[in-house]
């Protein structure tokens, strides 16, 4: 009897200890697995923390990279002596000094002045840029700073085109991805892709395209600058024009970039620097939509 009493106390004792070390072990295997799931905590924060804000980044470096073309007058182009100038430079300049940074402009093709911006090679293109729908799905903006009106230019003997609707089976001169290729090839038209507006008109004039259409001021400035072009070519219609704005790279890097960016331009349209350089360049104030 004692004998059978020491046996089912030892099978006892052996249960008892088999349960402890199943619980040890599996206390075990979620402690080892706790630990091996810790490091992986800080990933959350890894992103937020590599993606360092574009201001900061162009605080830290001292310098404001703009891309502009610098040959489409009066936005961007060079004067007699070969110095950078135009509307878009001196707002650009505006920006950098808001900054309290220096400005960098880099000229480069107009095909390449958004990819640049996409990409990071420039923190701002400043050079006409039309903002619509479909350049924000791609490219966050900052506020206006002028408003601009779009023309339809033809030969002075056309008597074909009078509006963009005749402009189906037309061929037209413009730069590569712009909105005035664009409403070209919506209406039918093929475009001639160019770099420069004097390229365009030299097409027209010759009659090597059908019509072209462009701003309204950088048309007007041409003609002045060529008035021996004057007679050969004639506007036919005059479109409202998309609201000119600074691109930066879309997301969350660029937000307090345009935060400041904005309050900058306000401080300037509120005291009349912004359409103090809108006259000097354009003849007249486009910095309201009115």
């Amino acid at each position: 009897m004692n004998e059978k009493r020491q046996l089912m106390i030892w099978r006892t004792v052996a249960i008892a200890a088999l349960c402890l070390l199943l619980v040890v072990s599996v206390l075990y295997a979620l402690g080892v697995g706790w630990r091996q799931e810790a490091p992986a905590q800080p990933e959350a924060t890894a992103a937020p923390q590599a993606q360092e804000d574009l201001l900061t980044q162009i605080q830290a470096r001292g310098t404001l990279v703009i891309a502009t073309e610098g040959n489409w007058a009066p936005w961007t182009y060079h004067d007699e002596s070969g110095k950078l100038v135009g509307l878009d430079v001196e707002i650009g300049q505006l920006l950098a000094a808001g900054l309290q940074v220096e400005a960098g402009f880099q000229e480069t093709d107009w095909d390449a002045i958004l990819a640049g911006v996409d990409s990071g090679r420039f923190d701002i293109a400043c050079n006409g840029v039309g903002y619509n729908p479909k350049r924000a799905e791609k490219y966050d903006f900052s506020t206006p700073y002028v408003y601009t009106h779009k023309v339809l230019v033809v030969a002075a003997d056309n008597e074909d085109i009078h509006t963009v609707d005749d402009l189906q089976g037309r061929t037209t001169a413009n730069s590569a991805s712009s909105t005035y290729a664009q409403l070209a090839e919506e209406k039918g038209a093929t475009v001639t892709y160019v770099s420069t507006l004097g390229e365009t008109m030299e097409l027209l004039v010759h009659g090597r395209v059908d019509a072209t259409i462009n701003a309204q001021v950088s048309i007007e400035d041409y003609l002045n600058q060529h008035p021996e072009d004057r007679e050969k070519v004639k506007i036919v219609q005059v479109l409202p024009g998309d609201p000119v704005a600074f691109p930066v790279r879309k997301g969350p890097g660029s937000a307090a970039l345009l935060a400041r960016i904005n309050e900058i331009l306000e401080q300037a349209r509120q005291d009349g620097t912004l359409a103090a350089i809108s006259i000097k360049y354009f003849g007249l104030d486009l910095t309201r939509p009115d």
